[in-house]
């Protein structure tokens, strides 16, 4: 299967213009609740969302966010923060996953969405592949 929206690290480009738009976004958290409630059992379910001071992180944050809540996961919203803090508090707060809105060293105007698993680490390209194909399938419309 072609790669549609991950890339080498996560989902990138210009806020607002596909991939990163809003919607996409929710689809993203609906999926990425959806995989890890599934893969992790009986228990309650928890994902981390970081960001950096970028504008459209208070957009993404919102979209993802109500995203992942619509599949019975809740949600930390711990604000700005690097990245590598995203990634430790996923391990140590017990998360399911962890996500950062950030496009790290890109212009301003661009976002992306990095997703860790519950230690803290990058997915590898199988997680975000079942992601992938989960956030354009139909079975979470």
């Amino acid at each position: 299967m072609p790669r549609k929206l991950f890339e080498t690290d996560g989902i990138r480009g210009t806020a607002n213009v596909y991939p990163m738009t809003p919607e996409t976004a929710l689809r993203v958290g609906k999926a990425v609740a959806y995989y890890f409630k599934k893969q992790n059992g009986g228990k309650r379910h928890f994902i981390c969302i970081g960001k950096d001071t970028r504008l459209s992180g208070y957009m993404f944050e919102t979209a993802l966010t109500s995203g992942i809540v619509s599949m019975g996961v809740n949600v930390f919203l711990v604000g700005p923060m690097p990245t590598a803090a995203i990634a430790h508090l996923t391990k140590t707060m017990n998360c399911d996953a962890g996500i950062v809105l950030s496009a790290s060293h890109n212009p301003a105007e661009d976002n992306g969405i990095k997703i860790f698993d519950s230690q803290g680490y990058k997915l590898n390209d199988e997680v975000e592949e079942e992601i992938e194909k989960l956030i354009f399938s139909e079975e979470l419309k």
